[in-house]
């Protein structure tokens, strides 16, 4: 405790710059549907000042806190007559700062921008790792940990610019919403890279380049129908971060006053969220403890903290043209807080979709997270998230085609989980996914079979909800959790440094192996683009049988029909048990082989292979 409180009583010579050291958000937008700004004005000893607005503008509420170094100012934008005004800083009659905020223009129907959705397929980068296209960014002065990319947990050198520079590459793919893991600045002594440890959440971390590159790589995707979801994070920042090091209030972060330097680590048991029998005690450690000693744990209890979590969060959608956030460690947060957050960010974006990382075990755990949600509505809560994330599907996809059939095995698996979906609100607004930047990568589990990723990618493709790939996954990467760690899941991608031996960012030198997995990957992704059947059509399962797994997606114009073997023989299906869903279709078309298929009678499936059947 006595080193947070050194920290929090920052002496004033450490901080004698100038009287008005910082501004955020350093700009607002006029013609918000919530006109009311509050504008944190930062400096020594600021608040022992008196504040005052130019041109007759009234501050709404001027709220000093407990640390002098702050001010937190609320204005009323409808009431500023012009592009900008002034925040002077008094001292008595005597003007000794000011400051020239900003009301910029907003973009046509900026409010109505359109966001991901169930069309969309979400392509995740870990940008440190990707693809280097500025090497002169790499390290940089006023940033402490420099690129070394002989260490596994080093700083490697990918970047926005790398990203901007293979958008053909992405969008030829068949991907259509690009999710970045954090590149606000993480300015952390190591372990910097994967930037979930943030130092200032206005700011692009320099390593991958500037505010302008992050925007400039949102509207060029913007230009090709794509959009750039933020990896957003509001449990947690890094310790260094210059609001931790001089705390605007001692509740600002949760801090455990038995605990050495307030420091307790969570018990990551996050169903005491809905757990009627918790013990306070543990709810307490899960939501209020870090998740490590360089990430305290932020209080959206603290009225100040939740209005600028809420603020960034929409300043980062107006300046930067977002299509999407992702939030990591959701069920981490006050819930009630972060069903305000969720509200007010929607409120002023109706269309804006957010999709929380959920990770829990069961169907029923994570639908009370999405808006709306009847098994929310039993705890008293609806948290206004629009989307989740199908961790449920995560766990049972690889075991499920791992596995021989059986009773709750193998196929069985996937279609017991698919029983689940009625308890969601919104079951086309779920993300589905096989790995992400924390779990062990689909081609380790399955050693770079080609069978098993078609059959995973396959399912990823046709179900309901929200597709969302692995950056690599496409090209058969791999990756140990298990003995490397996170670094091994995480690892450059082959073609994105000039250095590299080999690149698999061209298709055209892209190895056997690499190419049969993207040739797959790119053939399905664009298919699903035009099929609205797949985006919001209707489902109908049938039981597995003998390991296979048969489901169709229809509407009113257009049925598909999806099957997967995941047995080591071919198995022959009686055409006759789906007729209530095939109905008149005497044939059609199965998208990965290109061949007619008859739907007359029975129908031979290979071992080991899926199809995805057009009826005609």
């Amino acid at each position: 405790m006595k080193k947070i409180y050194a920290i929090f009583a920052l002496s004033a010579s450490a901080v004698a710059f100038a009287q008005i050291q910082k501004v955020e958000p350093a700009f607002w937008w006029k013609g918000m549907k919530n006109p009311e700004i509050q504008i944190l004005v930062y400096g020594k000893d600021i608040a022992n000042n008196e504040i005052e607005l130019s041109d007759g503008i009234k501050a709404v509420d001027i709220q000093k806190v407990e640390n002098p170094n702050y001010l937190f100012v609320t204005v009323n934008t409808n009431e500023v007559k012009g592009s900008n005004f002034k925040i002077n800083i008094k001292k008595g009659k005597k003007n000794v700062d000011s400051y020239n905020y900003e009301l910029k223009k907003r973009n046509p129907n900026s409010a109505n921008r359109e966001s991901f959705t169930s069309k969309d397929v979400m392509y995740l980068i870990m940008p440190d790792r990707f693809a280097n296209g500025d090497g002169n960014n790499d390290s940089m002065p006023n940033l402490t940990e420099k690129a070394n990319r002989t260490l596994p947990n080093g700083r490697h050198g990918g970047d926005l610019r790398g990203i901007i520079n293979n958008l053909d590459y992405i969008q030829n793919l068949g991907a259509t919403s690009v999710w970045l893991t954090p590149v606000n600045e993480d300015n952390e002594k190591v372990y910097s890279y994967h930037g979930y440890a943030q130092t200032d959440l206005y700011k692009i971390d320099g390593r991958y380049g500037t505010n302008e590159e992050y925007r400039e790589l949102s509207q060029k995707l913007n230009k090709r129908n794509m959009k750039l979801v933020m990896d957003y994070v509001t449990n947690h920042w890094g310790i260094s971060h210059w609001m931790i090091k001089d705390l605007p209030t001692k509740d600002w972060i949760h801090l455990f006053s038995d605990e050495k330097n307030g420091f307790k680590r969570s018990n990551y048991k996050t169903t005491t969220q809905f757990d009627i029998n918790a013990s306070e005690a543990d709810k307490r450690v899960a939501l209020d403890g870090w998740f490590d000693t360089t990430m305290p744990d932020i209080n959206q209890k603290n009225p100040l903290v939740l209005k600028y979590l809420t603020q960034n969060a929409i300043w980062w959608i107006e300046y930067a043209e977002l299509g999407g956030f992702r939030v990591d460690t959701y069920p981490y947060n006050d819930k009630e807080a972060m069903a305000k957050w969720a509200k007010a960010i929607t409120d002023e974006y109706p269309k804006f979709n957010i999709v929380g990382e959920t990770w829990l075990n069961t169907a029923g755990h994570i639908s009370a997270w999405q808006k709306d949600s009847k098994t929310g509505e039993a705890a008293n809560y609806n948290s206004n998230l629009p989307s989740v994330m199908d961790f449920m599907l995560y766990d049972e996809l690889p075991k499920a085609i791992k596995e021989k059939d059986g009773w709750n095995n193998g196929m069985n698996r996937l279609y017991n989980s698919f029983t689940n979906d009625f308890l969601y609100p919104d079951i086309n607004n779920v993300m589905v996914f096989f790995e992400n930047h924390d779990t062990e990568r689909w081609n380790e589990i399955f050693n770079s079979d080609p069978k098993a990723y078609k059959l995973g990618l396959t399912l990823l493709s046709t179900v309901r909800g929200i597709p969302q790939i692995y950056y690599g996954s496409e090209i058969g990467m791999r990756g140990d959790k298990n003995k490397g760690g996170d670094a091994d899941i995480r690892r450059d991608f082959p073609g994105g440094w000039k250095s590299d031996k080999q690149n698999a960012l061209n298709p055209s030198t892209q190895t056997p192996q690499q190419k049969e997995f993207y040739d797959f990957t790119q053939k399905l992704l664009n298919w699903r683009k035009g099929k609205e059947v797949i985006h919001t059509g209707k489902t109908k399962n049938f039981v597995p049988q003998n390991n296979v797994f048969v489901y169709f997606r229809y509407n009113e114009k257009e049925t598909v029909m999806v099957v997967v073997n995941n047995n080591d023989k071919d198995e022959t299906l009686d055409l006759k048990r789906f007729s209530e869903t095939i109905k008149s279709s005497r044939k059609g078309k199965d998208i990965i082989s290109g061949k007619e298929i008859s739907l007359q009678n029975n129908l031979i499936v290979p071992a080991k292979t899926s199809m995805i059947i057009e009826l005609n």
